[in-house]
């Protein structure tokens, strides 16, 4: 005898999570649930969702091997119904399987191809158009720690390729927060931030004892080091102008008066191991996020809708 699940669907159409007529029984606990979510919301351990053997009938409470429609009343379990993922919905996301990422996806096979080297779904834009990094998708989140390639949230894909939630990218944003968390580069554009900080370095006259104090830099964009002069406000990489930079060593001086070392504490970006500082929150860059991250697209999972085939994305079931 299984332990019924007391949750009631909605419309008697499944629950929360999807669409559909059956419930799924879980070989883990022998439990029946609408689907893995809200197993994994319930029980202190996770549903594996090729595990599944045995559906039961949302209508005729009928226990069946898991197949497209029930043995016992006909009903049809969901209009999509994929055998290897236990997935059934009964909603039209064009849903569709990928044998490389061993999930169900949304948005059309036809929109999507699969990079044998990131292991996961990217929209044809991408096709010869981002950046490779070996099973990037069946990471971990750099920012929240959870998993990447089986996530029901969605992935953005910055321009160095690191993945990261994008419900994540874009609280980093909105706290001033540019830098990829794995690498340090820019993953926006910050052209328009640099020109603003150029103008203020440039209102920004440093004290004479500092005019001539050099110090080395690394950029974070161009990974190019330069020798600049130091300005509280920002070091300026002398290859591409990004102010992404740490210091590397320093500082030279001629003056005497320069105390070596002293403006360590007042530098920003001082350490090769440190994280680059936040820009402020109301800068104009902010305004540029919808469109940033509404560039490209990666897969997205058969349980979320589907969004413009041009966004940085991967979901998965």
């Amino acid at each position: 005898m299984s332990t019924e699940e007391p949750q009631k669907p909605n419309d008697d159409l499944g629950c929360q999570h999807y669409k559909r007529k059956c419930k799924l029984r879980a070989p883990c606990c022998n439990r029946d649930y609408f689907c893995r979510i809200c197993h994994d919301e319930k029980e202190n351990h996770v549903l594996d969702r090729h595990s599944v053997k045995k559906v039961v009938c949302a209508k005729c409470e009928e226990v069946q091997e898991k197949q497209e429609k029930c043995t016992k009343c006909d009903i049809v379990f969901g209009k999509y119904f994929c055998s290897f993922c236990s997935l059934f919905d009964d909603e039209d996301k064009k849903q569709f399987h990928c044998q490389g990422c061993g999930l169900c996806r949304v948005g059309g096979r036809e929109n999507f191809f699969h990079c044998e080297t990131c292991d996961m779904c990217l929209a044809l834009d991408l096709k010869d158009q981002h950046k490779c990094i070996v099973k990037s998708s069946r990471s971990n989140c750099a920012v929240c720690l959870e998993d990447l390639h089986t996530s029901r949230i969605e992935a953005h894909i910055p321009q160095c390729g690191h993945l990261i939630h994008r419900t994540c990218f874009r609280e980093m944003i909105k706290t001033g927060n540019y830098a990829c968390p794995i690498c340090g580069e820019s993953m926006l554009n910050m052209k328009e931030i640099w020109e603003n900080l150029d103008e203020e370095v440039a209102n920004c006259q440093m004290p004479d004892e500092y005019k001539d104090y050099h110090i080395q830099i690394l950029c974070r964009d161009c990974h190019k080091e330069s020798n600049v002069v130091f300005h509280v406000l920002g070091s300026k990489c002398s290859e591409c102008g990004s102010y992404n930079t740490c210091r590397t060593a320093g500082p030279e001086s001629n003056n005497p008066n320069v105390v070596s070392g002293a403006s360590n504490t007042s530098e920003p970006n001082q350490a090769s191991n440190n994280a680059p500082e936040p820009v402020a929150a109301n800068q104009p860059w902010l305004e540029m996020l919808e469109s940033e991250d509404t560039t490209e697209q990666s897969g997205q999972t058969s349980d979320e809708r589907k969004e413009s085939n041009t966004t940085n994305d991967q979901r998965s079931t």
